[in-house]
């Protein structure tokens, strides 16, 4: 990072002040519209975090419903996201991210015309969730692979471009809820939707202006034969890559634990208080935690192990989730989730450097599709356990169910020798 700041000081030295900040520009050009596309299109997935469960327990009243609305908008992430990588890899980056918020768009827009016109039910919802979350995440894995080579021509350290990379989504997702919150209020749930695809079509818009190497048609030589067996290929790597591999698997286990708490409990929770905006202030303030978090990364990386921010993190989490159970004045339920956003800041940088430094760049987009589906893969199984637990115990109960797994987990990893992998020197395969 201070290499990188030190070049541009010494050109700005040599060369005129108008070349130099034309140069400078037009360098960061490709980096601030990975980064405007991310925030774009994430801010709209808040969003719809916060309307689609609001929207069916308007109409039911029932947490099952919920969690089953929720399972559907994840379930098809799994398999999506794990193709997906092979989709980039095989037909460009950019290219992907076009189509891919294209079709969410549409998808998400249907919900309010479906509403307006033949009306809609719990299992209609459910199939427009699981048909919107069928593209989405080939547009995160295609940007997300697009950022080392937008870092690079900014000059920028992978450290600081995943540090600003991660807090730009925490932004969306503060944005995003805490928008989406406001609105069910003031206009309803249905209505919200419009926002969500409206924020689809701009990152259409930002990504159409990017020119970026890489992320046009891949060469022919490189590009993986079929799409089954280029995603074997990257599912291969990553199971041997002992780091990958271990990072998946505790993701995979928080995510299980800790999503059905935004999906399923909060929302099931401040029905029963009437307080629609509250769910957003709590994830707003996750969101406000993580963009310091995130941001703090990129100074805390010169002076801290990666093993030590990510103990930091799953043990800060468990330890949270605990104190949220009892569920506790707002303003303290609001201090625990600004602390659990802050701890697990670094964690997406972290782990967008252990993809970048272990992956060969013509493989990149299989490895980042099998990382984030094996996070998708257990947020199903979360939510659709959250609703029945819910129904049949209680709130409380589920919750302090999810949160006591984390604190072990947490313990676990303390023991893991592959996350001593992290601050290893790394080459690309």
């Amino acid at each position: 990072m201070a290499v990188a700041s030190s070049a541009i000081i010494l050109d700005h030295r040599r060369l005129p002040v108008t070349t130099d900040t034309a140069t400078i520009t037009r360098r960061r050009t490709p980096l601030v519209l990975v980064n405007l596309a991310a925030l774009l299109s994430a801010t709209g997935n808040g969003i719809t975090i916060v309307a689609l469960p609001w929207l069916v327990l308007e109409q039911t009243g029932r947490a099952t419903d919920a969690g089953i609305v929720a399972g559907a908008a994840t379930l098809p992430l799994l398999l999506a996201s794990l193709f997906s990588g092979t989709v980039i890899d095989r037909f460009g980056r950019r290219l992907t991210s076009l189509v891919s918020d294209s079709l969410s768009a549409v998808s998400v827009a249907a919900i309010p015309i479906l509403a307006a016109t033949v009306g809609l039910s719990v299992p209609l919802i459910a199939l427009l969730a699981a048909i919107g979350a069928v593209f989405d995440p080939a547009g995160i894995a295609a940007r997300e692979s697009m950022l080392p080579a937008a870092a690079a021509e900014a000059g920028w350290s992978l450290d600081r471009s995943n540090s600003v990379y991660e807090a730009t989504y925490s932004t969306a997702y503060l944005i995003g809820p805490g928008v989406g919150g406001m609105l069910i209020a003031i206009t309803g749930a249905v209505d919200t939707l419009w926002v969500t695809a409206g924020c689809f079509a701009l990152s259409i818009a930002t990504i159409a202006l990017l020119r970026l190497d890489g992320s046009g048609k891949p060469d022919p030589e490189t590009r993986p034969t079929s799409i089954w067996s280029g995603t074997l290929e990257g599912v291969k790597f990553v199971w041997r890559s002992r780091l990958l591999r271990t990072i998946a698997l505790v993701d995979m286990a928080l995510v299980a634990l800790y999503m059905p708490v935004e999906g399923v409990l909060y929302p099931a929770y401040f029905t029963e208080l009437g307080k629609p905006a509250h769910l957003g202030w709590v994830l707003a303030a996750m969101s406000v935690g993580g963009v310091i978090g995130a941001l703090a990364y990129g100074a805390l990386a010169a002076v801290a192990k990666r093993r030590t921010l990510m103990l930091l993190a799953v043990g800060g989490l468990g330890i949270c989730m605990v104190g949220m159970a009892f569920l506790p004045p707002i303003w303290l339920t609001l201090t625990l989730a600004f602390l659990i956003g802050l701890v697990f800041g670094p964690v997406g940088p972290i782990a967008n450097y252990a993809m970048q430094t272990l992956s060969p760049e013509h493989m990149r987009g299989r490895v980042v599709g099998v990382m984030t589906s094996s996070a998708y893969a257990a947020g199903p199984l979360g939510y659709l356990a959250a609703g029945p637990l819910i129904d049949a115990f209680g709130i409380r109960p589920t919750f302090f169910a999810l949160a006591i797994p984390v604190v072990v987990i947490s313990l676990v990893c303390f023991a893991l020798p592959a996350l001593r992998d992290l601050d290893l020197p790394h080459k690309k395969a």
